[in-house]
């Protein structure tokens, strides 16, 4: 039986804004049914700070700070906490609510999608398996994570490695398409990290930083050596095709395309406005 086939686009590392924008403008074509479903891989250039689309950006986070180190700022149209993209492989998939046995709900969603995400870990030999919630008390936790930062803040189904968590994911749903984010880090600079956030005192972002080391991890800590990018790419996107079971085929955007998702980024994801809107 043949494989349902699906674009891939790896589009290098990109502004800010330039890959908000895209991933907007990848949702949008997927609504008028002009693309097909899409998996995208994507760095950033320079290093950013995201944020959730429901995060507080002024209450949460040291723009000071964000701008001394020179870092890029921007909100995420999908919620979540903030992460710091840097040292890392960013991805987006991007398929119809209605594509063939993709469940209803976000977490059954988020766990068939992520699944291309595991075999991901495992093809660069890494034992990942998914960590489900199961007390009330854990699930609890998920509906009030204590920390602005995304790699501290549990979520369903979360990809876990020797019980660290080594991805974190967003997911949208508009239109009628899903669009699911994230992050897998290579390296995890924490001090760079908890500079960028506003804590109540010392005490309290030492606390945080601790924490964080018990609960995630890099892939180069893990493995023991240096995983280079492109090694990355190529385990995910294999993990990808085996994980939902499709063929992946390069896609290129035409120059009107190119066009819009300049647009966007121009009149959405570059203004004060948008990212400061909380």
């Amino acid at each position: 039986m043949s494989k349902e086939k699906w674009g891939f686009i790896d589009s290098g590392d990109c502004s800010a804004a330039y890959n908000m924008a895209m991933d907007e403008a990848l949702l949008n074509w997927q609504s008028n049914g002009e693309i097909p479903p899409i998996i995208r891989f994507y760095g950033w250039k320079p290093a950013t700070l995201s944020i959730g689309y429901f995060q507080k950006a002024e209450a949460e986070i040291d723009l000071t700070e964000v701008k001394r180190q020179g870092l890029g700022f921007v909100r995420r149209p999908t919620g979540g906490r903030a992460v710091l993209h840097e040292h890392e492989l960013t991805y987006s998939v991007i398929v119809p609510e209605s594509y063939p046995g993709m469940p209803n709900t976000v977490t059954e969603a988020y766990r068939v999608i992520s699944e291309g995400i595991l075999r991901g870990f495992r093809n660069l030999g890494l034992a990942a398996y998914f960590s489900v919630p199961e007390t009330e008390q854990e699930k609890a936790v998920l509906k009030s994570p204590k920390s602005s930062v995304c790699f501290d803040a549990p979520s369903w189904y979360e990809l876990v490695v020797e019980g660290k968590k080594v991805a974190g994911s967003a997911q949208t749903r508009q239109k009628g398409v899903i669009l699911q984010h994230g992050a897998i880090l290579l390296e995890l600079d924490e001090d760079k990290l908890f500079s960028v956030f506003k804590f109540s005192d010392e005490r309290v972002k030492e606390k945080m930083k601790n924490n964080l080391k018990n609960k995630a991890v890099a892939i180069n800590d893990l493995a023991g050596r240096k995983i280079s990018i492109l090694e990355a790419k190529q385990a995910f996107e294999k993990g990808f095709a085996e994980g939902l079971s499709i063929e992946l085929e390069p896609f290129e955007l035409n120059g009107e395309q190119l066009r819009e998702v300049k647009d966007i980024a121009k009149n959405k994801y570059e203004s004060d406005d948008w990212n400061f809107m909380r």
